[in-house]
């Protein structure tokens, strides 16, 4: 799966909420003040090219959808993410997101009920 840009991840959070748009919509989407209509009307055609989303024609007009999910998305970004920046580790990612001081005592309790949880789920 090809990386994506800020531009074209944030159209993509866009469109896996509508799940399926016409470009006005996707448009309407984005906060004040609005890209110009034909910037996502180039950041959409992109994403057509590299297959990341498909759309059906209604007469003249397109109706685009994601072609990969956001959940494959994420899993693929993280996988980036523990490669480039932690040797392939997700021992080494583990040890540098809990250090974080942005994370509470309780934030870092329910991270461990996940863990602990997960753990039940494998071991049997």
């Amino acid at each position: 799966m090809k990386e994506l840009t800020k531009a074209e991840e944030q159209l993509m959070r866009h469109l896996w909420k509508l799940e399926k748009a016409y470009l006005k919509d996707i448009v309407d989407e984005y906060d004040e003040p609005k890209p110009a209509y034909t910037t996502i009307s180039t950041v959409v055609n992109v994403l057509v090219r590299k297959g990341i989303i498909g759309f059906d024609l209604h007469g003249k007009a397109k109706h685009y959808y994601p072609l990969i999910s956001k959940e494959d998305y994420s899993n693929q970004s993280i996988k980036g993410l523990v490669s480039n920046f932690f040797n392939n580790s997700y021992q080494q990612f583990a040890s540098f997101f809990t250090s974080r001081k942005e994370l509470s005592v309780d934030e870092l309790k329910e991270i461990r009920k996940m863990i602990d949880d997960e753990i039940k789920k494998k071991g049997k």
